[in-house]
């Protein structure tokens, strides 16, 4: 982002550009529900010979598009959580680029379950949601 325009939004807020960003309200009661919910759909259970982690989300897609389908509208609902606390675009295109990875191949029958199993898309974007949160409740400014 150049400065110009770093500017201008930061005169939009109403504070300058060169000050850090004023602290943000976080509702730690939906960023933890988010955190239960991933946690759910990745990694609730364990498969106790193999000690793998498995979810609904992995459950769900031994239903090859089914499942996968009914489980991406959860992860959307995940990511649109995200932005009611007001993250950049960036960061949204990032985990919608984790749903749409896990839909498309964990919907591929048999090995879609694997990788389903493998790739915990609701885990990762719950933890990069939880980075960029730590990063502007930190007052240090967001990575570009």
């Amino acid at each position: 982002m150049n400065l110009t325009r770093a500017r201008r939004r930061a005169a939009a807020a109403g504070f300058p550009a060169d000050r850090p960003r004023p602290p943000m309200a976080v509702d730690f009661r939906r960023l933890e529900r988010l955190r239960w919910l991933a946690r759910l759909m990745d990694t609730r259970w364990r498969i106790p010979i193999i000690r793998v982690r498995i979810g609904l989300d992995g459950l769900a897609s031994l239903a090859p598009v089914v499942g996968d389908t009914l489980t991406a509208f959860v992860s959307l609902w995940i990511v649109y959580e995200a932005t009611r606390f007001d993250v950049p675009k960036s960061l949204i295109l990032r985990m919608l680029l984790n749903v749409g990875i896990d839909w498309l191949f964990g919907s591929v029958p048999v090995i879609g379950t694997i990788f389903d199993v493998a790739f915990k898309a609701n885990r990762m974007n719950v933890n990069l949601l939880h980075a960029h949160l730590e990063e502007r409740l930190g007052g240090r400014p967001p990575d570009p």
